[in-house]
């Protein structure tokens, strides 16, 4: 059996140590324990995720944040086509698909698009996380030739099922 392809955006890793919101920080811990760490899915980061932690100013939670990454065996995504990961992202920017400031947003998505991640996880609800915004980013993925159906939910989505 193939298993599915994950990949996690940081809100997804940061929510490991979320103490202010205990109900989505369960629900993450869950997640990883028994989702990525067992295997059941292949799990993926990318350098745009390791951009983004390390402008955490806290030094202490910056390296939580990274070594998850080693605690829970989760492999380093290679992106083959970096130009057309970029160029994706742009697209998003420029035609209102994300927000123009959230270029990382744009980046997590495009390279889960060009490399057919089969799942984003993020609790990122406003810029990625809902079926408003799957929906804008499968409509301009069609137009633009790419047909892998990327879905991008929340850790609830993928462990109560």
């Amino acid at each position: 059996m193939i298993r599915p392809t994950v990949y996690l955006d940081t809100s997804a890793i940061n929510f490991l140590f979320a103490d202010d919101a205990p109900e989505k920080q369960e629900i993450t811990f869950d997640f990883f324990e028994n989702y990525v760490k067992t295997g059941i899915y292949r799990t993926y980061w990318s350098d745009f995720v390791v951009d983004e932690i390390n402008q955490t100013s806290d030094e202490t939670k910056k390296s939580r944040l990274l070594h998850v990454f080693e605690d829970y065996y989760i492999d380093r995504l290679e992106i083959q086509l970096p130009e057309e990961v970029d160029a994706l992202a742009e697209q998003y920017l420029l035609h209102g698909v994300m927000p123009p400031k959230k270029l990382y947003d744009a980046l997590h998505v495009a390279c889960c698009v060009v490399e057919k991640i089969d799942y984003l996880v993020s609790w990122n609800y406003k810029h990625l996380a809902n079926v408003n915004r799957e929906r804008k980013v499968l409509a301009l993925n069609y137009q633009l030739g790419f047909l892998h159906p990327l879905r991008i939910l929340t850790p609830t989505d993928l462990i109560y099922v």
